[in-house]
């Protein structure tokens, strides 16, 4: 049977995605597992890579064209890594929201690079690899002198697959505190402190590392000549995807999930501040990228609270929120964001019922959208991916935030559509639709007026209003 499928496997912070594709993109099958739960450790809280593997293992097993896969791209987020000792064994996964990274955090920061050098911002919990390794030197040395070897997280899901181990720009140049992104270098904390030996070669997302392992193929009845490749960062497979597929100009796209990353290509990096959570990734093709993000998802879910998150928020909605003046003021997350320092409060909320609570949260996460596309200074076309190019509210919020800008929403996954250009092959057309955003753009712009003179006064002096109460409590 000809071996003529892609099998993305895609994990992300919150979810674990399979998706079964023709070559050209068109998605056969998906599967899915929530991470659920926390894997604590003496040492440190840890990613669930055992769960995760098993559950790939299983829906890999079980596929009923499981033999027809001819390649797996592997694809995960970024601030990961697993450490490999000598026999191949996994020492540690580090789950970057643990709060015990902090207790370095000041010892840490005056080892670190200028920022001007490695465009990495000084990020709070584990969100900076090297605070993690630093961590393990300083509370755990005996764990990292037994590694031999640190794989990123997408291709430490390829060496799983494969048994070849491998590093790669997109994540290595995700606000590691390893990489210097213009020069295309290792950072001087890297190599002084040794970690760079622990680094596999340089390959590009597109390798092919090898065929599956043996194993792999005994535990899931793949073909052994299925090939795996090196994989690269999940927000760059947004980027990748329309890189090759749009303009030779401008181009934001706003990648959405647990966190909303928002990266341009054609801004400069001038434009970027570190105390804003302002970065420079690094694209698939090795090109720096300019980048501002939030923990979009993770907000949006602390504002709707559990009701909130099955509403759909509808125009009258947004109207209505609107009216009532009702605000949401950052940040309900502090892993990261422009305003990261400060608590999250919401005003006059506390009698919203679970759709205008969403339709809060989304206006929220289109403000800050929009906020984080001012801070970069990008004026052009903006393709949205992920979970919020479902949130048809959200769009017209954006597109009326944006008056004169196309608000593009792809019809197919970008993840997809990017392990088909890494496989070499050419993907099927996607279609784009452009939001409208006239049915909410009238009372817009006064509200957004009203948001920023509050976000102000509440991020640097202190916001004095009427407040609600917040559905959930947010992590400190």
């Amino acid at each position: 049977m000809k071996s003529d499928l892609l099998g993305i496997v895609d994990i992300g912070k919150t979810q674990s995605r399979l998706f079964i594709a023709e070559p050209g993109g068109g998605i056969v099958s998906r599967s899915h597992r929530e991470h659920s739960g926390r894997n604590d450790s003496t040492v440190i809280r840890q990613l669930d890579i055992r769960g995760i593997e098993e559950w790939l293992l299983g829906t890999l097993r079980s596929h009923p064209d499981r033999q027809r896969i001819g390649t797996l791209v592997p694809i995960a987020h970024g601030a990961a890594a697993a450490l490999i000792d000598e026999d191949g064994s996994v020492l540690l996964a580090p789950d970057y929201e643990d709060s015990r990274f902090d207790s370095v955090a000041e010892s840490y920061r005056p080892l670190r690079d200028p920022f001007g050098l490695s465009y990495s911002p000084f990020l709070p919990l584990g969100l900076n690899l090297g605070r993690q390794l630093f961590y393990l030197e300083s509370r755990a040395p005996e764990i990292l002198a037994r590694a031999r070897q640190l794989l990123l997280y997408p291709q430490f899901w390829a060496w799983r697959l494969s048994g070849v181990a491998a590093s790669e720009l997109t994540s290595l140049g995700c606000h590691s505190d390893l990489w210097r992104p213009l020069t295309g270098h290792p950072t001087d904390l890297a190599v002084s402190r040794g970690w760079t030996s622990l680094l596999p070669p340089l390959c590009a997302a597109r390798d092919i590392l090898g065929p599956v392992s043996a194993e792999l193929a005994r535990l899931t009845g793949l073909n052994s000549d299925c090939r795996v490749l090196t994989g690269l960062h999940d927000s760059n497979t947004s980027l990748l995807a329309h890189l090759a597929e749009h303009h030779t100009g401008a181009l934001a796209v706003v990648s959405s999930g647990t966190w909303t990353v928002v990266m341009a290509r054609g801004a400069s990096p001038q434009r970027v501040r570190e105390h804003l959570d302002m970065l420079v990734n690094v694209d698939a093709t090795g090109s720096p990228v300019v980048t501002a993000r939030f923990m979009g998802g993770r907000e949006y879910e602390l504002i709707a609270g559990p009701s909130g998150l099955q509403a759909q928020p509808s125009h009258a909605d947004l109207e209505a929120v609107i009216g009532t003046r009702a605000l949401a003021l950052p940040s309900f997350s502090r892993a990261g964001g422009p305003f990261a320092s400060t608590t999250g409060r919401l005003i006059v909320a506390q009698r919203l019922g679970p759709p205008r609570l969403a339709a809060l949260a989304t206006l929220y996460v289109a403000l800050m959208s929009d906020y984080v596309l001012d801070l970069i200074e990008f004026d052009g076309d903006v393709f949205v991916e992920g979970p919020l190019a479902q949130n048809g509210a959200y769009l017209d919020v954006l597109a009326a935030l944006r008056p004169g800008r196309r608000i593009l929403v792809s019809r197919g996954s970008a993840a997809v559509a990017a392990a088909a250009l890494l496989c070499g092959a050419a993907p099927a057309a996607r279609e784009y639709a452009s939001a409208a955003g006239a049915a909410v753009a009238l009372q817009l712009a006064e509200y957004r007026s009203m948001w920023r003179d509050a976000v102000r006064e509440h991020c640097h002096t202190g916001y004095t209003g009427h407040t609600g109460t917040l559905p959930g409590n947010p992590p400190r």
